[in-house]
Parts: C-alpha cells; sequence; structure tokens
C-alpha cells in the first residue's frame, strides 16, 4: 500500500546557519520551504525582479500572479463596495440627512490614535458639508474609554441631534441608551470586538460584529470611517448635493489620516489597508498638510516618512496628549489650518511625549521587577500581571508592551487608585487571544469592565480580586501561551555580505512594503561577520560596526538591547565573529545616505564554515 504524499512525514528544515539556540534563545528559520523556494526563482523569472525582492514576494504569500498588485496596491482595486458592510447604508443615509439638513452633529472619538485620525477625518468631512461639529475625545483617567453618560448628557444640552462615535460605543450599551432617550440619532463606526450584547442604535457599523461578511475585521477605525465617507459622498452625490459652490470632497486627499491611524492602531498591512498606507505615506512626503508636517518636523524626522516613523515617532506624539495631556490636542492638530498654531500644538504634544518616556521608565522598572520576582528563577508563569499604586493610568499600555516584549508572554500592567480600583492594560503574543480571554472574566463577573482585541485589551478590576484576576488569566491562557512560545522562531528572509548593504538593497527590499503587522520587515542575515565596535548611544541603545571577511564594514545599532539578552551578547562577544539577523533602514543625514542595519538578533557561529541554506 503505498501513502498518499499528503501523509508522508515532512521533515523538518533545517536551522538557518545552523543557528538552533540564538542570543536571545531564538531558532532561526529560512522563511521560504523548498515550495516557497522554487515560487520565489519563478517570480525572479518571470518579473525580472531581484532575487532578494523575490524571497521577500514569496516569503509573504504573494501568488506569482498577483506581485504586480502587490508591488503597487492601489485602492481602486481594493475598495471594497461600502455596503457590503453591515448597517453602512443607514449610517451613510443618516449623516447624509444631517448634513443637508445642518444638523448639529456631535464626534465621540477615542483618546488613542485611531481615535484622533477618525475624529479628525470625520469632523474634516462635515465641516466641507458646511456643519460645525462638536467634537468630544474623553480624559483617559477621569472619563475612561467610550461614550459616558456625562458626556452624552453635555453634547446633548448644546443641541446635538446626532451623535457619531469612532474607535469606539461598540460596547457602550448604557450611555448610547441615554443619547437616544436625550433624543440623539447614534451612528457607531468602530473595530472592537463586540460582546454578547450589541447597543440599540441608528447604525453600528463594525466588520467585527458577528452578522457582518464584509470581511473587512482587520481595517482600523480610520479606514472604516474613510468607507463609511465614502458611502456618504455615494448618498450626497445621489440626493444632488453636491454642486459647483459646494464641491465632492476628495477623501483620497486625506488619506494622511488614515496611514497615521492605520499603523499606530498596529492594524495588519495588508489588503485595503496596506494600500491606503502605501498611498496615504505618498500624501505625507507632500508635506502638504499642515498639522501632519508640523508633527514630522517636530518629530525631526529627516527624509521621506515610512511606516515605522508613523508607528514609532509620530503616533507616540499623538498618543501623549490622551496619555497624559489634554485628550483633544492630537485632534485639534490634525484639523488645524494655521502654520504657527499648528507648530505650537506639534510642540506641546512633543514635550508631553518627553515628559511620559519619564513617567514610563519609572513605571517599567518596577513592573520588570515584580514581572521576574513573579515568574522566578525557572520563568515560570504563562502570564505576566503586575499592579501598583502611583503608576500613571495613561503609560500602563506601554509598560504592558514592554513586559510583553521582554517576557515574551502575554502582560498585564495595572495602575491601582486610592479607592481600590485597578485600570490597566494588556499586550499580547501571536496565537494567543487577550480580548477574548477578558471579555469572559467580564462575563463571568471578575473584571468591573474590560474589552479589546487580540493582541490588546483594557481592564478595570478590583483591587482586592487581583489575585483572582492573575490566576484566572494563567488558567485562561496557558495552553495557548505554550503553543506560542514553543515556536520560538525568527524567520530570515536571506543571506547577505556587508558588501552588499547598500541603500540601493534596501530600496530594493522597500518596493514589498510598507511594513508592519501582517506584513513584516524583510529580516536579512550576515553570515560570521566580525563585532568590531559596540558602544552605549542614547537611551539604552547600541551603535554597532560589523566587517565581513573582505573588510566591507556595515553600522548597525540595537535598540533598547543595554542589559538585554541581545544588548548582554553583543557586549561579550566584541572582536568575535557573530552571525548577525536584522532589518535594513536608510539613514538620512544632512543630505547624505547611508544604510544602517537595525540589529534583532545574534548567534555565536559554529566552529567551521557557516552554511548558507
Amino acid at each position: 500500500m503505498t501513502l498518499p504524499a499528503s501523509a508522508l512525514p515532512i521533515e523538518a528544515l533545517p536551522a538557518f546557519l545552523g543557528v538552533a539556540q540564538s542570543a536571545t534563545g531564538k531558532l532561526w528559520r529560512d522563511r521560504l520551504d523548498a515550495r516557497g523556494a522554487a515560487r520565489a526563482l519563478a517570480i525572479a523569472q518571470r518579473y525580472q525582479l531581484p532575487e532578494m525582492l523575490a524571497r521577500v514576494l514569496a516569503g509573504r504569500d504573494v501568488e506569482i500572479d498577483a506581485v504586480e498588485d502587490f508591488l503597487d496596491p492601489t485602492i481602486r482595486k481594493l475598495m471594497p463596495d461600502p455596503f457590503t458592510v453591515t448597517q453602512m447604508e443607514a449610517a451613510a443615509k443618516r449623516i447624509a440627512d444631517a448634513a443637508i439638513r445642518a444638523e448639529q452633529v456631535a464626534i465621540f472619538g477615542d483618546y488613542d490614535v485611531d481615535g484622533a485620525t477618525s475624529a479628525a477625518l470625520l469632523a474634516w468631512h462635515l465641516r466641507h458639508c458646511g456643519l460645525d461639529p462638536l467634537i468630544h475625545i474623553p480624559d483617559r483617567i477621569f472619563e475612561g474609554y467610550g461614550p459616558n453618560i456625562e458626556a452624552i448628557s453635555m453634547l446633548a444640552g448644546k443641541g446635538a441631534t446626532l451623535l457619531v462615535a469612532v474607535d469606539c460605543g461598540t460596547t457602550s450599551i448604557e450611555p448610547l441608551v441615554e443619547a437616544r432617550r436625550l433624543g440623539m440619532s447614534v451612528v457607531v463606526i468602530d473595530h472592537h470586538q463586540c460582546g454578547d450584547v450589541l447597543p440599540i442604535v441608528d447604525a453600528l457599523v463594525n466588520p467585527n460584529r458577528p452578522d457582518d461578511l464584509s470581511g473587512l475585521g482587520h481595517l482600523a477605525a480610520v479606514g472604516l470611517t474613510l468607507i463609511t465617507l465614502v458611502a456618504v459622498n455615494r448618498e450626497l452625490r445621489t440626493r444632488g448635493f453636491w454642486t459647483s459652490e459646494m464641491p465632492e470632497p476628495d477623501l483620497l486627499g486625506m488619506l494622511h489620516h488614515v496611514a497615521l491611524g492605520t499603523v499606530a492602531d498596529v492594524a495588519p498591512l495588508i489588503g485595503l489597508n496596506r494600500a491606503l498606507v502605501a498611498k496615504g505615506l505618498i500624501a505625507m512626503r507632500r508635506r502638504d498638510h499642515v498639522g501632519h508636517t508640523a508633527l514630522m518636523d517636530v518629530s525631526r524626522l529627516n527624509g521621506p516618512p515610512e511606516a515605522w516613523h508613523l508607528g514609532f515617532m509620530l503616533g507616540p506624539r499623538i498618543n501623549a496628549g490622551g496619555r497624559i495631556g489634554r485628550a483633544d490636542l492630537g485632534v485639534r492638530l490634525l484639523l488645524q489650518g494655521d502654520v504657527s498654531e499648528a507648530a505650537r500644538i506639534a510642540a506641546e504634544l512633543d514635550r508631553l511625549n518627553s515628559e511620559r518616556r519619564v513617567i514610563e521608565q519609572a513605571a517599567e522598572a518596577q513592573a520588570e521587577a515584580e514581572a521576574l520576582a513573579s515568574l522566578g528563577l525557572e520563568d515560570k508563569g504563562a502570564v505576566i500581571v503586575t499592579a501598583s499604586e502611583g503608576w500613571h493610568p495613561g503609560v500602563v499600555g506601554l509598560v504592558a508592551s514592554r513586559l510583553k516584549d521582554k517576557f515574551s508572554r502575554p502582560a498585564f500592567a495595572i495602575a491601582l487608585e486610592p479607592g481600590g480600583i485597578g485600570t490597566g492594560s494588556g499586550r499580547s503574543i501571536g496565537g494567543v487571544d487577550l480580548g477574548k480571554a477578558v471579555r469572559q472574566a467580564v462575563h463571568d463577573g471578575l473584571l468591573v469592565k474590560g474589552g479589546g482585541h487580540a493582541m490588546a485589551a483594557g481592564v478595570t478590576l478590583r483591587k482586592e480580586r487581583l489575585a483572582e484576576f492573575r490566576a484566572y488569566m494563567e488558567s485562561a491562557l496557558a495552553h495557548d501561551v505554550a503553543a506560542s512560545r514553543h515556536a520560538n522562531e525568527l524567520f530570515i528572509d536571506g543571506a547577505v555580505s556587508a558588501r552588499a548593504v547598500t541603500p540601493e538593497l534596501a530600496a530594493t527590499l522597500n518596493r514589498a512594503g510598507p511594513f508592519g503587522s501582517g506584513n513584516p520587515e524583510p529580516v536579512v542575515a550576515l553570515p560570521s561577520h566580525q563585532l568590531v565596535y559596540a558602544d552605549e548611544v542614547g537611551q539604552a541603545h547600541l551603535r554597532l560596526r560589523f566587517k565581513s571577511g573582505d573588510g566591507s564594514i556595515v553600522n548597525a545599532i540595537a535598540f533598547r538591547s543595554i542589559g538585554q539578552k541581545l544588548g548582554n551578547a553583543l557586549v561579550a562577544h566584541r572582536g568575535q565573529p557573530l552571525h548577525v539577523a536584522g532589518s535594513l533602514s536608510v539613514d538620512r543625514y544632512q543630505g547624505s545616505e547611508r544604510v544602517q542595519l537595525r540589529v534583532l538578533d545574534v548567534a555565536v557561529p559554529d566552529p567551521g564554515p557557516a552554511v548558507i541554506r
């Protein structure tokens, strides 16, 4: 009897460069198996592309016939009919009614970047229609996430007849009941996971609601807001609203907002998201938007913005207003038309971001010590739950993210208030759905409230139930965490030498961008390169230089590595050969360009020649 091919055992791929355990404890793998390598070869031959770019495309499951569309993603091809989203038609009609009747519209947004960009995009559109919308961004500490009854009453008192909640509202059952009781129509544009009960509103536009079949659940709220406005434009066009005096607004001219909110919210850069970010980056490079230009200038962004700039430089400054300052600063900047006022707001956000860093670092050090104590020498435990009085509620999400990165497991950081209530955030690892576990904890009465999505969640609980919550999460997530951590692998797209690391190679690889969640940045390996320089720079970073056998040098940096496994390994192996894995970026300074390797991992080569697989 002959077994079918599918029943035959699959031979495990050898470790890339033979690295079974790196400095950070990872197994290095070639991102391409034999089938992927064959597809890469076919892509290179058919489209006359460089081998490394072809490998990157094949490693992201791009089919041979889809290469051209992937390299130039267009919104026109990827934009769905908005009405495929459940209740989108009702939402578009109600917002169009408000424009035609010149109603007072109130926008209620979240205090993060996605919420700020969503609110700014909607407000810009309504202003174009001749309206003057009210905008309310809740204070993170005093109001918390989502619509609340006090704010709803305030907006109703100012004459609002339509409330549009963006990037929030799906779980705000009671406040939205109050809005309707006060005579307001309610439209919710949100992407967060839904609970068992949906709010009773005029329209709930959320592709993650259980009865939505649009397949757009990966969109950030700002992308969903854009699609909603496409529907509104169409509705107003049908009704003859647009005239020569009131021309239809150019939504594609506002893709700056969509790109920033999508990247900052870590939405997967696949499908329509990728096209929105790619075209939004082009718009930002034109520097024709007052608010975005001020933000780029205060962030000291040299050269054209790339996706990672949005996530690590621009986004945190918008977020700083919601974390420790005035929650509406981000929206005000994005709607600002005056250059000097935009510069003033951007400078304030930059100052708040610096202040946020100091607050975060103090809390992070305390949380890290608590995490180490709870895990013990044996590194046991599936989930980290840290809590303390005195932590600023605005930085707990950042602290949780640092803990997750350092300890490779889901982590919560909770700020305990004097009244015995704790508010916190959790961040997860791949393959572990944190939002689902948190919603179940709410359902079981363990949390006062909570919600989120797979990779991030927010919680509110009573101090006396902290230990119970820790045990609950440990039990709920242990299996998935064990499975995820077992596959502790770093996938490598290909090996190169220092001589090949040029701005041209970086530009070639960037053709497969923008990179981020869902479309990982290419990782290249430098086999057996000597670490000829390593010195501390900035806040816990290491500046490095590696030399290949032919004497070529590549400049590198290992961010936040001092005191970590990666930094310790680099310092311990100065002057010695190392296998190095990292991603390429172009450093632009005073008109010159040089490529830099952002080091992700290193490994000590086995004796003998390295074999590139």
